[in-house]
């Protein structure tokens, strides 16, 4: 006898002998069972889940001579007649070829006629939606009210092609996509009753290639019998099925675990050596990962057999698992862009290097014990009164009254003050406390996470970015330009940080504090018309009465000429578009104002000559925060933050603690 392949072979004769598709097996169970039998069904499903299959067990069991049953029973002549392909009653129709309403029609002139050997005449009609518009016309009103002895079985791989009439007239089955696990319980059957030798990895790498179709499992396996000569094993089924050696697949992992970018590269290279898809590659390391996570979460889980326990588990124990969620989460983003990249090796290649990257350095837990053990290697310093208070959480003092007459303290060496920093275990530079601090009654401020060792001059606070944590950061700043509002000399200076060895008695809630006073600005009576010129007009504009958008306008002009009481500025062109008669009106209301007399008023377009309002604002903005970024960097402690930690500095986050003003 000829050889007949796998699936046809194993095509299977009855519901329970069908793997997956419960749901639909289920209805179809209870209606025969319960003889509640439509006239029109409807299979969907992609290739090779079983519509063709079910349609057939379907129509054995209405045409079995032991009666309408879920259980036919194979033997009598009907069933025989059904499984060989020969039932006269059982017209089967390829609807991609038979397309034309003259096929339709010539199907329907026999659906009158009752059937010559069975129950009921079963119209298989396949791949249903490849008829013509016409053709469904034409199928329409036999479909609704057929004959009682004609049933109509439907399969179509695309339902959404069908008339939304058609799908009203049957009871829809929608077949699913078998997994994995599923197809290679199957094919373990099937080549154990063959008695072909195959190992357990061989069959999940053929059940994961079938895509949830049994049908091509069946067929893929008919394949790797001839290719591997009647014995299936691993190594043989990844060359027929060009897919990626798994121990690769978990060395590139332990490559990425271990930061060792040379030896992730090797690997890469290799597999475009041996031709390998990097597009199935980046999916098997995808699903390592995921199997490395569940083990995780679920020590006992149920690992996939394409992978070795040992090494699964081996690997949840030593990656942290932040970094298998941030490799999985990078891996699935580079999934869909490697179509965009111009190499599909340079694209996987990319996503490694990415996942490398970006990889955390240290885990919460090492950055905590780093400190740890870095403290047990120095030995402790003398306990000093001040010492001692800096392990203590560090609360900013401030004076509040006037010093009292105290006895003179005996000299006493100077103390070391050691910022209680966690991050940093070496005792920081000698810092003397302030006399004025030592003697003057203290009020708490604020209580700080961290205790930051402050300098004489003024000073600046900004943030130091050591990955998991931000802590404050005190440092030297060269006094600025221009004193910002409320600035009153050494009086109004930050409060430095201050020791003490016993427990201060909470004073009461002192009354608040007047208003330092500022400096008047100069009103509008101060400025004449004598006074303006290009270099007076930025400071002039500071004491114009115009506020929004008017403003705005002011602020990009620059003074260009006065020719009595006609005035000239020059607007910048990129700024010309927001220019109309109502803000000029507004700016020359305002200039009178600011003057004391009635002007006239002009406003060119062009290119500044000299610097604007709005351009020497952001200059000085930008000179106040580079004062404070070069302080902040030139500090001590930050830099000994930054050596011991590798840290780095967030320049974005540093915000000088004087107000800029104009």
């Amino acid at each position: 006898m000829a050889y007949q392949v796998l699936a046809r072979k194993w095509r299977p004769q009855d519901f329970h002998s069908l793997v997956g598709q419960e749901h639909v097996l289920r209805a179809l169970v209870h209606a025969l069972d319960e003889q509640r039998l439509h006239h029109a069904y409807l299979f969907a499903g992609t290739r090779g889940v079983g519509k063709t299959t079910i349609a057939r067990i379907l129509a054995r069991c209405l045409n079995c001579e032991q009666g309408v049953t879920s259980t036919p029973c194979g033997t009598c002549s009907s069933c025989v007649e059904i499984s060989e392909g020969r039932f006269v009653d059982l017209i089967e129709v390829d609807a991609a070829s038979r397309t034309k309403v003259e096929d339709t029609r010539e199907l329907l002139e026999n659906v009158q006629y009752a059937p010559t050997r069975g129950r009921f005449k079963v119209y298989l009609i396949d791949e249903v939606h490849m008829l013509s518009a016409s053709s469904f016309n034409a199928l329409l009103k036999t479909l609704e009210e057929p004959p009682p002895h004609v049933k109509f079985l439907l399969a179509t791989t695309d339902p959404h092609k069908l008339p939304i009439t058609v799908l009203s007239r049957c009871l829809q089955f929608n077949l699913k996509n078998m997994s994995a696990e599923q197809v290679a319980g199957h094919l373990r059957d099937i080549l154990g009753q063959e008695q072909i030798a195959c190992d357990e990895a061989s069959i999940w790498q053929l059940g994961r290639a079938a895509k949830g179709s049994m049908r091509d499992a069946l067929s893929l396996t008919d394949q790797a019998i001839a290719y591997c000569g009647g014995s299936l094993t691993e190594t043989t089924v990844n060359q027929m099925l060009g897919s990626i050696d798994q121990g690769r697949v978990v060395a590139l992992v332990q490559a990425l675990q271990a930061g060792d970018g040379r030896a992730m590269l090797i690997q890469i290279a290799e597999l475009a050596e041996q031709g390998q898809d990097f597009v199935l590659a980046l999916e098997d390391l995808l699903s390592l990962l995921h199997q490395v996570a569940i083990c995780q979460v679920v020590q006992d889980a149920p690992i996939a057999v394409q992978f070795d326990q040992q090494v699964i588990q081996t690997l949840a124990q030593t990656m942290s698992a932040a970094d298998v969620q941030l490799f999985y989460q990078m891996g699935s983003v580079a999934h869909k862009d490697l179509a965009l990249a111009p190499d599909i090796r340079n694209g996987f290649e990319m996503a490694l290097l990415r996942m490398l990257a970006f990889r955390p350095q240290l885990d919460p837990e090492q950055l905590q014990q780093v400190p740890i053990a870095a403290a047990e290697a120095i030995s402790p310093a003398p306990m000093t009164a001040d010492s001692a208070f800096a392990q203590q959480p560090s609360v900013v003092m401030e004076s509040t009254a006037e010093p009292e007459p105290e006895p003179e303290p005996e000299p006493e060496p100077e103390p070391e003050i050691i910022p209680k920093l966690e991050s940093t275990p070496d005792p920081a530079p000698e810092t003397a406390v302030p006399e004025a601090l030592q003697e003057a009654p203290l009020t708490v401020v604020a209580e700080q996470p961290a205790a930051a060792v402050m300098s004489s001059s003024d000073q600046v606070i900004g943030h130091v970015n050591l990955g998991a944590e931000r802590m404050p950061v005190v440092a030297d700043i060269p006094p600025w330009e221009e004193a910002p509002a409320g600035w009153q000399g050494e009086s109004n200076r930050p409060s430095p940080v201050a020791s003490v060895d016993a427990q201060i008695e909470p004073e009461p809630e002192p009354e608040p504090e007047p208003e330092p006073e500022q400096s008047e600005p100069l009103s509008t009576a101060n400025w004449t018309l004598a006074d303006l010129d290009e270099n007076n007009w930025p400071n002039i504009f500071r004491d114009l009465q115009a506020d929004g958008l008017t403003r705005s306008i002011a602020a990009n002009m620059v003074f260009a000429k006065r020719v009595g009481t006609q005035l000239t500025f020059t607007l910048e062109q990129a700024q010309s578009s927001m220019l109309n008669a109502t803000h000029q009106s507004r700016i020359r209301q305002a200039l009178e104002m600011m003057f004391g007399c009635d002007l006239q008023l002009a406003i060119d377009i062009g290119n500044a000559p000299t610097e604007t309002p709005y351009a020497r604002r952001e200059r000085r903005l930008a000179s106040h925060q580079q004062e404070a970024v070069e302080a902040l960097q030139a500090d001590p402690y930050v830099e000994q933050l930054e050596q011991t930690f590798s840290g780095q500095l967030d320049l974005a986050s540093v915000k000088p603690v004087q107000n800029f003003k104009e």
